[in-house]
């Protein structure tokens, strides 16, 4: 059977928690949507500022990385589905849905990280501020509860019945 991106969908539907499962379907689904287009016709933008349309044939090389505008390498991801026989066969939109799925999380996770790093004062993230992100945000503990963080430390926590009243 082929992996497709209604799969992929329907997995990260059921395995995000809430708002995680809601953004990312949203961004997933404006990645394929990104790349069908640019996949098809491409526009190319003239001396006068005028847009045509040049035939398939003719148009310069992107990546997929580039038809999808992503950061996140769309055709590594795609080398390791493939390899990991998660399926026969891979199609190219589930390939693009996976990696902004990924894109995403990883975002929310720098972004939360980079606002931990700053409250320390930092400005780089080491991974404390990366623990702190993931432990402190109700989503993300619930998908990476069993996830351990080297060099992260622990969460701090006083027990309400140690402190003096």
């Amino acid at each position: 059977t082929t992996l497709t991106a209604r799969d992929v969908q329907t997995a990260a539907a059921l395995c995000l928690p809430g708002e995680l499962a809601k953004h990312s379907m949203s961004e997933g689904t404006k990645a394929v949507n990104k790349y069908d287009a640019a996949s098809g016709k491409q526009n190319v933008q003239t001396d006068d500022d005028r847009t045509t349309s040049t035939p398939a044939g003719k148009r310069k090389h992107m990546s997929q990385s580039q038809r999808a505008k992503l950061q996140f390498p769309v055709g590594r991801i795609a080398r390791y589905l493939k390899e990991g026989d998660y399926a026969a066969a891979v199609g190219k939109t589930s390939v693009v849905f996976v990696t902004a799925v990924l894109e995403y999380l990883m975002a929310e996770i720098l972004e939360l990280a980079g606002n931990a790093a700053k409250d320390n004062k930092k400005s780089r993230i080491i991974p404390r501020h990366i623990l702190l992100a993931v432990r402190c945000d109700e989503e993300l503990h619930t998908l990476l509860k069993l996830v351990f963080i080297p060099s992260g430390g622990t969460v701090p926590c006083i027990h309400p019945v140690l402190l003096r009243k």
